[in-house]
């Protein structure tokens, strides 16, 4: 791999890297101080609320400005909010101010993390134009799966060493690090990248919908969207019943919970490794990581043994990472160029949906059907889904 090219993919990563070490610090720290579940919760929906909802915004943003200039702004964006939001929290008397201005920083961060992961969605194509984009995105996945992976970790060991505001300041200096290696990978790479089309005088609603009007015409995306809702609701009901299933259901210690995090996330790079090198069109792998991921949803809903729950959980959530690589290149294919920015922040926007309302299902059907039984109806849903997508392609592909 050419220097620039590894330049790129360490930016990603250790974007990455700084973002977990935030998302995974910030309810800590709050918890810490306020000693109160509820602000822990209230400082990890601040981060993950407006990260969700700004898709739709950003995406309109990458097909008006130059993608490579909001990259590199949202990074140096993220390390001057933890700059100040450590000022502030310093200056302010302890308790309830500062909790505020932390959960203030969570927010701030999610919003620019979304800037940079809808940024970098526009610049993939071009960056490498003339290798195969499945293998570019899986390549992609892998630094930010090593990154989500190590952030976590680093974050608890530096914790354990440093003050919370040491650590903070070295999620800022990683920022910074991610933007030096973008500037390192501009400098030494000979990339052309497309410059944006200006925005005309229109009503600010009409790149909205613009990108609705895609999603309702072009010819298989609203087929992709259904299809990674019906995936998300399994992933998010996994997600949201892990532990409960690991040590409520079947009686671990809770280290056996950290551990299945691991096993998922080593399962996940693996994974992606394997879709990097595998030369399959992206139809067929997102086919068979469909289907396994429904294994998967089937084992984790059985609950016979802790064996076949790890193994289901480990195919959701491994196979999971292939999906999206599939998902990501066949829309791609689709999307016009100079709308693909906009177009991609409202099917991210839709293709999410279902996780948190997985995670509604857990809270409202959990006690009459218990995690397993709310696991099988959502995986029995996603089959459907699944069913009735490719019914819908054999008659369309039947019609003279």
């Amino acid at each position: 791999m050419r220097l620039d090219q590894s330049a790129f993919y360490g930016s990603l990563f250790l974007s990455r890297l700084a973002d977990q070490i935030l998302l995974f610090l910030v309810p800590l720290v709050v918890f810490q101080t306020t000693h109160s579940t509820a602000w822990s919760g209230v400082a990890f929906f601040a981060e993950t609320l407006p990260r969700f909802l700004a898709f739709p915004v950003c995406g309109v943003l990458c097909d008006r400005r130059a993608p490579l200039a909001l990259l590199r702004w949202s990074q140096r964006g993220r390390a001057a909010a933890c700059v100040v939001g450590l000022g502030l929290a310093v200056s302010v008397s302890h308790g309830t101010a500062a909790v505020a201005v932390l959960v203030l920083l969570s927010a701030v961060c999610g919003v620019l993390t979304t800037q940079g992961v809808m940024a970098r969605e526009v610049l993939l194509p071009q960056v490498f134009q003339g290798r195969p984009f499945v293998g570019v995105l899986a390549q992609a996945q892998i630094a930010e799966q090593l990154g989500m992976v190590l952030g976590p970790l680093l974050a608890a060991v530096a914790l354990k060493l440093l003050h919370w505001q040491a650590v903070v300041r070295g999620a800022a200096l990683i920022f910074l690090g991610a933007d030096a290696l973008l500037a390192l990978w501009r400098a030494r790479s000979t990339t052309v990248l497309a410059t944006p089309v200006p925005a005309d005088a229109t009503h600010p609603l009409a790149p909205y919908w613009l990108a609705a009007q895609h999603i309702r015409h072009l010819p298989g995306l609203p087929a992709l969207i259904a299809l990674a809702a019906g995936v998300n609701l399994v992933v998010g009901v996994t997600l949201a019943t892990g532990a409960a299933m690991l040590i409520g259901h079947y009686g671990h210690a809770d280290a056996a919970y950290g551990w299945l995090q691991t096993a998922a996330a080593v399962a996940t790079v693996l994974i992606l490794w394997w879709t990097a090198s595998a030369h399959w069109p992206p139809a067929r792998m997102g086919a068979t990581s469909f289907a396994l991921m429904a294994v998967g949803g089937a084992l984790t809903a059985a609950g016979h043994s802790t064996a076949l729950y790890v193994t289901g959980y480990l195919l959701v959530v491994g196979f999971d990472k292939m999906f999206s690589v599939a998902i990501r290149a066949q829309r791609q294919r689709l999307i016009p160029a100079q709308d693909y920015g906009k177009t991609s922040g409202l099917i991210v926007l839709l293709n999410n949906l279902t996780q948190p309302l997985a995670g509604l299902a857990v809270g409202a059907w959990s006690g009459a059907l218990g995690a397993s039984g709310v696991i099988g109806v959502l995986t029995a849903c996603m089959l459907l889904i699944g069913l009735s997508v490719g019914l819908l392609k054999l008659r369309t592909a039947s019609k003279p």
